[in-house]
């Protein structure tokens, strides 16, 4: 079912219709919203509403690698296709919490993902990724991997569709991949440049 939210001293909810409850749920929202003015504006929204999410860039220092995935996004392709985007994205590993703990759960994706099992990694920071109309956030993890947690061949879960190619991609080569256009994921950018501000000392 939608969330119902709270009323606030700038917002009061009118209204909520449940528009879709498939995968997800996006519900349109009916409100009053208080301008900066004082003044009281009706407003009509959306939210899609998929849970809670978690991501996380793994970092071989002694190679200078980071882990990442490539595999198919369907609103990639949808979303930039007169742009002639073929769908594949190139991430680092992530995957919808479903009520776990982020770090378990990011870990559990890892090893899911990318056949990586490691033992510690870092929450850096959580961030909504698209807050003008979707209501995740996303639990951003770093940390550091070898050869030797290499545990199994990753590539997902065949019955969720999940068809994912495991990358090792050297750092300096990944940076120019975001500027290039060949990394375009908002927070396996985020992620890298969190990693390059850290190299900066």
């Amino acid at each position: 079912m939608p969330k119902t939210p709270s009323n606030t001293p700038v917002f009061q909810l009118t209204s909520q219709e449940l528009l879709a409850d498939d995968w997800s749920t996006l519900t349109k929202y009916t409100f009053q919203f208080k301008r900066r003015d004082g003044t009281w504006q009706e407003q009509v929204r959306q939210a899609y509403d998929r849970g809670h999410g978690a991501a996380c860039l793994l970092h071989n220092v002694a190679d200078d690698t980071v882990l990442l995935t490539r595999q198919f996004r369907l609103p990639a392709l949808i979303g930039d296709e007169a742009r002639g985007h073929n769908g594949f994205l190139i991430e680092a590993p992530a995957g919808l919490l479903e009520g776990a703990d982020p770090a378990m759960r990011m870990k559990a994706e890892l090893e899911e993902e990318t056949g990586y099992s490691v033992r510690d990694i870092t929450l850096v920071f959580d961030a909504f990724m698209s807050p003008g109309a979707v209501t995740e956030r996303i639990a951003c993890f770093t940390g550091t991997y070898t050869a030797n947690d290499k545990t199994g061949d990753g590539g997902g879960q065949e019955e969720e569709g999940e068809d994912i190619e495991v990358l090792h991609v050297r750092f300096d080569h990944a940076m120019e991949m975001i500027s290039s256009g060949e990394i375009i994921d908002a927070k396996t950018i985020m992620l890298l440049q969190h990693l390059a501000l850290q190299r900066a000392g």
